[in-house]
């Protein structure tokens, strides 16, 4: 900052000074001495004087005098010279109120960093490339601090930031630890700490036991504010640890150092898996990652070669008795069971939980590694003989200590299994197998040659007796193709409630070359199909002749089952409806669980309706076709005349559980017509065309009416239009009325209604165009009007009516017309 000053007046030499002239000069001359001593002397306006200077002391332009007054106090009328200098002023330093030496291990509290304050901090470590954890508090403050570390010739070594840091310096020395605001304005506060990893202020030692499981671990307080605690501890070189994530809201971090105090590794969140693939001794230390005040648990377990594990004998089929370990695991850790082998082996492990809770496990080798996990099929195989751990983990999120019960079955072993049988025919009842355990497993052995098909039901699998599943791969096959001649066995076991014996039933079931299946042959349409039900889920196609097939399995209730055909070597040749067959014997397949006893029928005919009755296609005029199904499985079919190309809709009462579907002269599909639908079916396929009619599901006996109307220009009477409306009449012999709208009678937009005059039920307006597709509609109604924008050409009008005899008035009008 600059300010220009007067300087003092030039006197004459041989010139006395009068009172007044030295008074004045003192005014001027004293004006100077607050602004050269700065620290905020408020300057001047304006200099005041008498003698004849302006504020910025430049000479003043007044007229020269001749008063006798000024002569008589001996002055000189000449004015005095001045100069002008600048003055600067050196900004103010900041101050700063903390700093200092730095002790390891504790905390140091700032109450106030103002502005571009700089506070500096020395903190001093004994060893070389220590690695120093510093911990910088937030404060309570709007503004953070940062920082930097320097050396003894400050270079920067490293920035320091909120919260938790690290800083690797060079030389055992002193180093400084500088902290300011970030802007050059403001107010904070803070704390510090730091911590070595090399000379540590202090290290407690972890006791000998906390890595063994059931260890409660060992409690560990953070003050606020802190870099670090550390912990010593002693384990074998090339042990595998796990520690626990110590939970609840604070964000726990840790260091694990070998004997050279080089980081082995790192625990995020406090917890994680640790090798000890360096010597030691250990050091472990911990910190809160913002430095919050608090308590937390270190717990750990050694995974390798582990303690405080219960042994776990390996488990024969059957009843296991005493060879079953039980097990409570608190959520988010982990609970152990040891046991042995005397050989490679796949083992199957039964782990079931007592809490309807979902859990993990691992089978870990003596060095701690993984050798499987859950997933899957439960089957683990280990690669050699020796000591394994199976670990059981609890839930991450349950509130409360989870329990189960474990055992472990040799799956090339025998022992307990049941005595060999054979095959079941499909038609004798499945083995029934007993449980008197949770963790129980079964063993059935069967005989069988090479390429055979087999299916067993449930939770159960097939494998060679050396313990090796087969059939394992996907296939769009059913079954199990039996790779050689021999034995086989079948593991099966199944959730118990562990209060008295259960039995479960076990089906072993060839599908090729079948035993014990009905037989059923060809019927024909309209009839029963032929072959009782039977609770069998199997049947044998007996086909005279090749062609192609509509096959259909249904239940008593008239509900279809899916099926499928297959062929001599159990193979899928087709599934229902449509089956292509050559002549002979070939095998339905109702369902995959070999233990089905549920009881169906089978509808055999050849995919071509043959036998039908004729029927109308002009329902609107003539009476409706009427039938009866008497059993699930019945199919009647009706021929139409209706050419191909043309279009046709079905005509049924409101409450018909009846299902119409169309097809064509080589039985292919064509559509359905249902009550619903009422938009037409355009005949695509070649005539004469077929509707098949079958009953809804869950319907088996009824008595139908049913009628067809060609929609697509149709022989029907003129509707008039505007003035008259037309009456029709309905009811059971007449289920609709069909008009006839010449294109020179109608609109781009045209109004159709109707209202029934007398007697019951509802009705429904269908407008089509040329092509026989519908224009508009609406639903059944006792009236209604509906606008519909019209195609070029004639329309159709149809209305179909419930079945029930009543009188409905039908008109039409311009849309715009009132």
């Amino acid at each position: 900052m600059s300010r220009t000053v007067l300087s003092r007046p030039v006197i004459r030499a041989g010139k006395s000074l009068p009172r007044l002239a030295l008074a004045t000069l003192l005014v001027s001359t004293l004006a100077v001495g607050p602004i050269a001593a700065g620290d905020g002397a408020p300057t001047p306006a304006a200099v005041v004087g008498t003698s004849g200077t302006t504020a910025t002391g430049s000479p003043a332009s007044a007229p020269a005098t001749s008063d006798p007054a000024s002569q008589a106090t001996g002055l000189s009328t000449e004015q005095p010279r001045t100069r002008s200098t600048t003055v600067t002023r050196q900004p103010k330093p900041p101050r700063s109120r903390c700093g200092g030496g730095l002790a390891l291990g504790t905390v140091a509290t700032c109450a106030a960093i103002v502005d571009q304050a700089q506070d500096v901090w020395t903190v001093t470590t004994t060893a070389a490339d220590d690695l120093l954890l510093v911990q910088l508090g937030r404060g309570t403050g709007r503004d953070s601090v940062g920082g930097r570390v320097t050396d003894a010739t400050g270079r920067e070594l490293c920035r320091l930031g909120v919260d938790a840091n690290r800083c690797r310096v060079g030389a055992a020395g002193t180093y400084r630890i500088t902290l300011q605001l970030p802007y050059s304005t403001g107010r904070g506060d803070y704390t510090i700490a730091a911590e070595s990893t090399h000379t540590p202020s202090s290290c407690g030692q972890l006791p000998a036991d906390l890595f063994d499981f059931g260890s409660p671990g060992s409690t560990v307080t953070l003050p606020a504010g802190a870099a670090a605690r550390c912990h010593l501890f002693d384990q074998p070189a090339g042990a595998l640890l796990r520690f626990a994530d110590p939970g609840g809201p604070r964000d726990i971090r840790g260091l694990i150092l070998d004997g050279r105090h080089l980081t082995l590794c790192e625990l995020s969140y406090g917890g994680g898996d640790c090798r000890l693939d360096r010597p030691g001794p250990y050091r472990l230390l911990s910190w809160e990652q913002y430095g919050k005040e608090g308590t937390h648990l270190v717990k750990a377990r050694r995974l390798s070669d582990p303690a405080g594990c219960q042994s776990l004998p390996l488990a024969p089929y059957g009843d296991p008795g005493s060879a079953v370990n039980s097990g409570a695991t608190p959520a988010g850790e982990a609970t152990c069971h040891t046991f042995g082998t005397d050989a490679a082996r796949p083992l199957l492990v039964r782990a079931v939980s007592l809490d309807a809770t979902s859990f993990d496990w691992q089978v870990l080798d003596a060095t701690g590694a993984q050798v499987c996990a859950r997933e899957g099929v439960p089957v683990c195989t280990v690669p050699a003989a020796g000591r394994y751990t199976l670990l059981v983990s609890g839930p991450l999120y349950a509130d409360r200590t989870h329990r189960y019960e474990v055992a472990l079955n040799p799956l090339d072993r025998a022992d307990g299994c049941a005595p060999t049988t054979g095959y079941a025919p499909w038609d004798q009842p499945a083995l029934q197998v007993s449980q008197v355990a949770r963790v129980q497993t079964n063993c059935q052995p069967f005989t069988g040659r090479a390429g055979e098909r087999v299916i067993v039901s449930g939770e159960r699998w097939t494998q060679d007796t050396g313990g090796n599943r087969i059939c394992t791969e996907p296939t769009d096959q059913v079954g199990c193709v039996l790779p050689a001649d021999g034995d086989y066995r079948v593991i099966s076991y199944r959730e118990w409630s562990g209060n008295t014996v259960e039995t479960y039933p076990l089906g072993i079931r060839r599908i090729s070359d079948p035993m014990g299946c009905p037989t059923v042959r060809p019927g024909r349409y309209g009839a029963a199909p032929v072959g009782a039900p039977a609770p069998v889920a199997c049947r044998i196609l007996d086909v005279p002749a090749a062609g192609v097939y509509r096959v259909t399995a249904l239940r008593g209730d008239n509900v279809t089952t899916f099926a499928r055909v297959l062929d001599a070597a159990g193979r899928t040749v087709c599934a229902q409806v449509r089956c292509p067959l050559p002549a002979g014997r070939h095998t339905l397949l109702a369902s995959v669980d070999a233990t089905s006893t549920t009881e169906f029928a089978v509808s055999l005919l050849p995919l071509r309706p043959a036998g039908c009755t004729p029927v109308s296609d002009a329902g609107w005029a003539d009476a409706p076709h009427r039938g009866r199904i008497d059993t699930s499985g019945q199919i009647d079919c009706v021929v139409l005349p209706t050419p191909s190309g043309a279009s046709i809709a079905t005509l049924l009462p409101v409450d018909a559980a009846l299902n119409v579907d169309i097809v064509d002269a080589d039985g292919e599909s064509e559509c359905s017509l249902w009550w619903y639908t009422w938009h037409g079916c355009t005949l695509d396929g070649p005539a004469p065309h077929s509707a098949l009619l079958t009953g809804h599901s869950w319907v088996a006996q009824l008595s139908y009416t049913v009628g067809f109307a060609r929609t697509d220009a149709p022989v029907c009477p003129p509707l008039p239009r505007d003035t008259t409306d037309t009456t029709v009449t309905a009811g059971p012999d007449r289920l609709a009325a069909c008009f006839t709208v010449p294109p020179d009678q109608t609109a781009a937009r045209q109004t159709f209604t109707w209202a029934r005059t007398a007697g019951t039920g509802r009705a429904r307006l269908t407008v089509f165009g040329g092509t026989g597709r519908s224009t508009c509609g609406t639903d059944r109604a006792a009236q209604g009007t509906v606008t519909c924008t019209l195609p070029p050409g004639p329309v159709t009008v149809l209305l179909d009516t419930d079945g029930n005899t009543a009188t409905y008035r039908v008109g039409q009008r311009n849309a715009g017309t009132s």
